[in-house]
């Protein structure tokens, strides 16, 4: 795109923008009964739409704000009017600085409704069509624009909409918590918490409940082999006694009622505890109610505070190294239309990682283990790496989403994402081992052999690419991974059954650690 292409644009930077002044705030439960991801049938639109082709796209993107955006179209032409490459390189940083801070002010307006260009610009990074060739704008017209699987999978606009009008808890911070000064977002806190301890309460309730139905098919097992007698030989109408089975029989039903019994009492002690749960989400949904009756309130410093947030994200996705131009261009968009992270896209590969590590997304909360899937974040940048901002929301340790973030151009998506979860399984088992990560459980086993080979740098990043190797190379019976790393992966990350069978045939390394599953299955001690 040369410079023409801005000289020959006339900006109306005054356009009147299309406000919403009631925001629809998104879907944020967690529905703790869904055990896969669904199938992803439709990839793209029959129909692509016609925004890019619209001569006015440009324009509406820079309407309404202000110098910043004046600016960033001053440096623009400068940027493409240069021939010289250290030109460029005086213009490029300028121009990432004030992108920023026009799309800082694009963001502020996230919780109306934008037009689609502001839109496409923060989901995409589409500032101008013509930065993209024919394909690439092809490409954008066909993704689907709503969530239609209704799955945690965000675009930045929706995120920030959603952050904005209270529909999700802004993200962790080191700073002064924004929610504090907004009373609509601490409600929202206040009722996140309460669903937790309904979606717990729940869960230990069905747990118990089928505790109990489990023992009252084993007693009528033991009645059914006691009231189970041979004819006596030779009399008629008679019946042989008890065997010492049946006699046995008699200890195990006494015991089996004792636990009946202690069950239906901790059954009882479930609902009671269930009921206050759900009396306290509906007074909390009451206030929530009551106060969106007397106006909705958009939060503007937690939507500023999660721009920060995004930006820092965006900046750790990238790295140091990395292209840090905020704009997309087809002299720098790369990805073929299977690295691209769009929603669609990271469903399946979501499905996939699922089916190699069936924990991935699991948390136990009272020793009951529970799928939920973390909010995903696309960011529109061309990073390689992707990062689990928190694993879970420290309001709610029992039900809610943890958060990673994914850029949407990198070289292989499928490693981008799988570094997120790797992430945000170190995270959540570090905060399961509490002040006793260095020692128990998965972070405990990598960290001692971290140390046992004297290895130098931050652990985590170690483990990452250790679980990029699990489940690319070693999920194929690849051996990549050091015996122990591999022992440890085995027992604290265990792959689908489906994918053990397969391996135990693949070399005696995994039938060995098959083998040691069905030892510890017998000793009850797995």
């Amino acid at each position: 795109m040369g410079q023409d292409e801005f000289d020959d644009i006339k900006p109306d930077f005054d356009v009147e923008a299309d406000e919403d002044d009631s925001p629809e705030a998104g879907k944020s439960d967690v529905d703790l009964t869904a055990g896969t991801f669904p199938a992803v049938t439709k990839r793209f639109e029959t129909t692509p739409h016609e925004f890019f082709a619209d001569p006015n796209y440009y324009k509406a993107t820079l309407a309404n704000e202000g110098d910043i955006a004046k600016r960033v179209h001053g440096l623009l032409q400068k940027y493409f009017a240069a021939t010289d490459p250290k030109d460029r390189s005086v213009f490029r940083p300028q121009i990432i600085s004030a992108y920023w801070e026009f799309l800082r002010s694009v963001a502020a307006k996230s919780t109306g409704k934008l037009p689609e260009a502001k839109k496409f610009l923060l989901r995409f990074g589409i500032l101008h069509p013509k930065l993209l060739n024919s394909e690439a704008k092809g490409f954008f017209s066909k993704l689907i624009v709503d969530n239609e699987l209704n799955q945690p999978i965000y675009y930045v606009d929706e995120w920030l909409r959603a952050i904005g009008t209270g529909a999700i808890n802004p993200s962790t911070t080191d700073e002064v918590q924004v929610a504090n000064s907004n009373k609509q977002v601490k409600l929202r806190q206040l009722l996140e918490k309460a669903h937790g301890k309904l979606d717990g309460s729940r869960t230990l309730l069905k747990a118990k409940s089928q505790e109990r139905i489990g023992l009252e098919q084993s007693l009528k097992t033991y009645l059914e082999v006691v009231m189970e007698h041979n004819p006596l030989d030779d009399f008629e109408g008679a019946l042989m006694c008890y065997t010492d089975a049946q006699k046995k029989a008699f200890n195990e039903v006494q015991e089996i009622i004792r636990n009946m019994l202690k069950t239906d009492r901790e059954l009882n002690t479930l609902i009671k505890d269930f009921r206050q749960a759900e009396e306290d989400v509906e007074t909390l949904r009451d206030k929530q109610d009551e106060d969106e009756g007397e106006g909705k309130v958009v939060d503007l410093q937690a939507l500023n505070t999660e721009f920060d947030t995004v930006r820092q994200t965006v900046k750790m996705t990238v790295g140091r190294q990395g292209n840090h131009f905020p704009i997309l261009t087809s002299e720098y968009f790369r990805s073929g239309p299977n690295d691209v992270a769009f929603r669609e896209n990271i469903i399946t590969l979501l499905a996939k990682i699922e089916s190699i590590d069936k924990e991935v997304f699991c948390r136990y909360y009272r020793n009951q283990l529970n799928r939920i899937v973390p909010y995903v974040v696309l960011l529109p940048c061309y990073g390689d790496t992707g990062v689990c901002w928190e694993p879970f929301d420290k309001h709610n340790r029992a039900t809610s989403r943890g958060r990673i973030f994914v850029p949407m151009y990198p070289k292989n998506l499928y490693i981008a994402l799988l570094s997120a979860v790797a992430d945000l399984r170190w995270q959540v088992a570090k905060e399961k081992a509490s002040f006793y990560w260095m020692e128990e459980g998965l972070t405990g086993n990598y960290y001692q052999w971290f140390v046992a080979q004297k290895l130098k740098g931050d652990v985590k990043d170690y483990f990452i690419e250790d679980y990029i190797l699990w489940m690319t190379k070693e999920a194929e019976g690849i051996q990549k991974l050091d015996k122990e790393v591999r022992g440890a992966f085995w027992r604290h990350m265990p792959f689908t059954q489906e994918v053990k069978e397969k391996l135990k045939t693949r070399s005696f390394v995994y039938q060995e650690l098959y083998q040691r599953d069905l030892n510890r299955q017998m000793s009850d001690g797995y």
